[in-house]
């Protein structure tokens, strides 16, 4: 490869594992991404270390966990004491450049009250110079909207509606009311164009964000009909919700309070009330925003092959979280099932990527993004980054002390449009878990809830919890162990390598960079 390096990291939005080709989605028509999984490697078993928004992409950007960085739900602060991926790119020369967004509300210590920030869901992580705004209240866009001539509704939202005077609001077989040439998915694109057109021959890195496949679940022509709903696989779930609502004091809570508006515009009704039939074309949806993801990609793409930059540049495709899609009867990402936290993660280097084409089935979780994009360019990973480069793992098969569980986290604090944390009469700092697993077990642990326990061979959809089963109890106790241990060793450590001694301070070195195996990786 050449000395340029170059990054194109892309996120985009509520995008689960099982919905990408290479892992099984034969369905989807993805050709762009296909190109970038026979480029680069695929990692099977990546995880969102935490849900939802906000404290996923805190997680993504910090390499931290939830339990270090603490912006715990979607309007929490975070705290500005913390490092993140563009604080440490501009260190080594790197003017970090951001289309989308990351949901991040301001360390209140470092502004006022009556800034108005603190009025939004969230707004840019401080180090990103912004080329394609969304945030906040996606002005950005509907600006944008107004600007090529499009005469916005009264209501904005109102765009997403199904086309025609007589829609019913709600899972639909129409398009919506926006073309997709004016579509969200078309604004970030035109966006990313536009910064790589004027960036020059500087080495450059952009955080490529889409909104998409993120609700509402409605699609633009011709992408809406792309997908049969009958092609679309069934919803795994039991005879009905007040069986699953039985298996947990949370699940409960969330079986009896989602509702579909918050996923179709202007819908009721509870999400409980779905049926196959529309649960299967809601997928049909889901996949065709998909499609219209990959074409859009396809146009960055192919400007980077026309521009020569394809080969020098290193391209990262990731998701800040999954989606229930009807599973268990949930729609979102909430709790503590695979469909919300199981994520996509493709990885092609610059040059050639010496494992191009294959499938990793080595654990990797979201915190993994940060350092492998420091090391890959010759930067420092902080020391209380908690997540391990894949630079390795591109290269060759994982290193003998590579992580042998997956762990992730999940606040249920109330906030303005959800209180689990008052309904199951929790204070806001018990309203937390932690679940580890491996390919066998699954435990989950609540800080002031009973735990759940899964047998993944047996019952690989987790509809049976075994933690009170004396059968189990010793499994249940090495994982709780496992879980604890966990969480030790990733406690906040950002001074702890250094130690006073008679001949001064000293600096322990405990996990050096590894040189050669980046050389060797590149």
């Amino acid at each position: 490869m050449t000395g340029r390096r170059n990054v194109l990291l892309i996120v985009v939005d509520q995008w689960r594992a099982d919905f990408l080709k290479n892992l099984g989605a034969d369905f989807l028509r993805t050709p762009n991404l296909d190109r970038l999984c026979r480029e680069g490697v695929t990692f099977r078993n990546h995880v969102t270390t935490t849900v939802p928004c906000g404290p996923a992409r805190a997680s993504l950007l910090t390499g931290l966990y939830l339990m270090n960085h603490r912006a715990v739900q979607n309007t929490v602060p975070l705290d500005a004491r913390h490092t993140n991926l563009a604080k440490q790119l501009r260190r080594i020369g790197y003017d970090p450049a951001l289309i989308g967004y990351t949901t991040s509300t301001p360390d209140p210590r470092t502004s006022s009250e009556r800034d108005p920030r603190f009025t939004y869901l969230g707004d840019l992580m401080d180090g990103f110079r912004s080329v394609g705004a969304f945030e906040p209240t996606m002005d950005g866009y509907f600006g944008w909207l107004a600007h090529k001539g499009y005469e916005l509704p009264e209501k904005r939202e109102n765009i997403w509606l199904p086309e025609g005077e007589d829609c019913e609001p709600g899972v639909t077989t129409r398009p919506s009311r926006i073309p997709a040439e004016l579509s969200d998915t078309a604004y970030f694109t035109e966006r990313a164009l536009t910064y790589l057109k004027g960036v020059g021959n500087k080495p450059w890195f952009l955080h490529l964000g889409y909104y998409r496949p993120h609700p509402p679940f409605i699609a633009s022509a011709p992408y809406h009909a792309m997908y049969r709903a009958e092609d679309m696989p069934a919803p795994v779930r039991a005879p009905d919700w007040q069986a699953e609502a039985s298996q947990h004091p949370l699940l409960d809570f969330y079986l009896r309070g989602i509702s579909q508006g918050s996923f179709f515009h202007g819908a009721g009704g509870a999400a409980t009330e779905l049926d196959e039939a529309s649960i299967r074309q809601m997928r049909a949806t889901y996949a065709g925003m998909m499609t219209e993801i990959d074409n859009n990609l396809g146009r960055v793409f192919e400007y980077l092959e026309q521009t020569g930059q394809w080969e020098e540049t290193t391209i990262i495709f990731t998701s800040d979280h999954g989606e229930q899609l009807g599973d268990h009867y949930l729609l979102g990402k909430i709790g503590y099932f695979d469909e919300s936290f199981r994520i996509p993660l493709v990885v092609k280097q610059a040059g050639k990527t010496p494992r191009a084409g294959q499938i990793e089935d080595a654990f990797t979780e979201s915190v993994d993004v940060m350092p492998t994009i420091l090391e890959h360019l010759g930067g420092e990973i902080p020391r209380a980054c908690d997540g391990r480069s894949l630079l390795p793992l591109l290269a060759g098969p994982a290193p003998a002390d590579w992580r042998d569980l997956l762990h992730y986290e999940y606040d249920f604090r109330d906030v303005f449009y959800s209180k689990p944390e008052s309904a199951l009469g929790l204070s806001l700092d018990e309203s937390s878990l932690c679940a580890v697993q491996d390919a066998r077990y699954k435990y989950v642990h609540f800080a002031a809830l009973p735990p759940l326990f899964f047998d993944l061979e047996a019952d690989p959809h987790q509809f049976r919890n075994l933690a009170e089963d004396p059968a189990y109890a010793s499994l249940v106790k090495d994982y709780a162990q496992k879980a604890l241990s966990w969480r030790l060793s990733h406690a906040e450590r950002t001074l702890t390598h250094f130690r006073a001694t008679p001949q001064g301070l000293e600096e322990r070195h405990v996990a050096p960079t590894l040189p050669a195996l980046r050389d060797a990786a590149e």
